[in-house]
């Protein structure tokens, strides 16, 4: 198996965790996304690619290049330690919280969109900022408020272990911290990513960690 990924990538984050939590061994392909006007951008990686975006995941069987088809695709793949509820109302709570942060928070905030505000916009460092942090935080205050109101979220988004929602949590607050966004505000939010940050799986997928980190 091998993953394409950028080391602050949180959709290629995501992926990590999932690997690390099913224990499957992959060998990671560093893709820079700023080095050589963007590495994800050349021809090479685009016929893997061709939004020319990361993660990409490749097996025996498959190319997979979105989150959330390749942890869902690895879950079934290699059932022993699920990611998603066996209950048809749980998977749906737990794709519901994942895409919250997949669909409501991550593409206002994703490299693309920001070269876009400061290059065709023209706005300044200071505006891009404020954009990336009001887009978290209004995702981030809509997020704690389905944990804090559904029975079903437990010490982790769903339940007694991690799920899929957890791996998109995790790097989601990883990025609003680089952006000094205070998390205590969101205290279920808090709560469980001070939980799953001390799980080998995700602390070995944390970007400190990758080989392509600087």
């Amino acid at each position: 198996m091998k993953l394409y990924t950028y080391f602050r990538s949180s959709a290629a984050y995501r992926v990590r965790i999932a690997l690390n939590l099913k224990g499957l061994g992959y060998d990671a392909v560093p893709v820079h996304l700023l080095k050589d006007g963007g590495q994800q951008r050349q021809e090479e990686y685009r016929r893997i690619n061709p939004s020319g975006l990361v993660p990409a995941f490749q097996d025996e069987r498959i190319t997979l290049t979105q989150s959330m088809a390749i942890v869902e695709y690895l879950d079934e793949r290699f059932p022993a330690v699920p990611l998603m509820p066996q209950d048809a109302p749980g998977r749906a709570r737990v794709r519901e919280l994942a895409q919250i942060i997949a669909c409501d928070i991550h593409p206002l905030n994703n490299l693309r969109v920001l070269r876009y505000l400061v290059h065709e916009l023209k706005i300044s460092e200071e505006q891009k900022n404020d954009w990336i942090r009001h887009w978290i935080r209004e995702g981030l205050a809509g997020l704690e408020s389905h944990l804090a109101r559904d029975p079903a979220a437990g010490p982790f988004c769903h339940g007694s272990a991690p799920t899929i929602a957890d791996c998109f949590l995790v790097p989601q607050v990883f990025n609003a911290q680089r952006f000094e966004i205070d998390i205590s505000v969101y205290p279920n939010i808090a709560r469980i990513y001070a939980l799953c940050i001390d799980l080998p799986a995700f602390a070995a997928a944390h970007p400190s960690r990758q080989p392509d980190a600087e």
